[in-house]
């Protein structure tokens, strides 16, 4: 365990003691020397933990205490940096640059430790597929989605037949070669599915629709959940 994983948790073991809790303890539990554990708790005193108490007496961590840099272990600090490579190179403008910045806010924060296990990362995401290409910015859509509005869009299926659909926006999915629309379409009176670069125009309107995003996401998954079971992931709506 390193040292910033140790002082974390002795962090997360100090929150859940309501009461004082004596120094040889908080060692046993934590699996290392009472010396040790002294100097962590001065070094957490330092940094700002409202660490009260005393040797013989025992020790107690005050409310409202978070420590930024030790909020993540290396693994969580591999996922972080994975997932961020990932959008960078899967999604759209908005959300690479948005990955690649909230990567950077994590960094300036970490302590020197996780900041070189973070720049020396070996982990690696391939090339995205760049064929895709829309005619819409996907923010207006992550926007709707998050403020439950309807979005009219002009669609061109497979087919080659065009539409001027009404849908309740409750997802977003990235895939590799292609980027999904999940919603309830007022015209089929369901939930379909509709691939960004087939849709030609979208407008978020003003009107929100009547239920709840997190309803509709719950009933949106259940239904896809079934549909996977009889069809291919990105079947093309009708």
């Amino acid at each position: 365990m390193s040292r910033t994983e140790r002082l974390f948790a002795l962090i997360q073991t100090l929150r859940s003691h309501r009461f004082p809790v004596t120094g040889r303890q908080l060692a046993k539990e934590l699996g290392i020397s009472l010396r040790t554990l002294y100097r962590d708790i001065a070094t957490l005193q330092v940094q700002g933990a409202n660490i009260e108490g005393e040797p013989g007496l025992g020790y107690v961590l005050r409310p409202g205490f978070m420590l930024p840099p030790l909020m993540f272990t290396e693994e969580e600090i591999e996922a972080l940096v994975l997932g961020s490579r990932w959008v960078s190179e899967r999604a759209d403008l908005q959300l690479s640059s948005a990955a690649k910045g909230a990567l950077a806010k994590i960094a300036s924060v970490l302590p020197q430790d996780l900041r070189t296990a973070l720049d020396a990362n070996s982990l690696v995401v391939g090339k995205g597929d760049q064929t895709q290409t829309e005619a819409i910015d996907l923010s207006q859509i992550r926007r709707a989605i998050r403020v439950e509005h309807k979005v009219l869009i002009h669609y061109l299926d497979l087919k080659g037949t065009r539409s001027e659909r009404t849908i309740w926006p409750v997802a977003l999915g990235y895939f590799d070669r292609a980027r999904m629309l999940a919603g309830w379409c007022e015209l089929r009176q369901e939930f379909r599915h509709f691939r960004t670069d087939r849709i030609s125009a979208l407008q978020v309107t003003a009107e929100r629709y009547p239920r709840r995003r997190q309803a509709l996401l719950k009933e949106w998954r259940e239904v896809d959940r079934l549909e996977r079971q009889q069809r291919p992931p990105l079947q093309q709506v009708p």
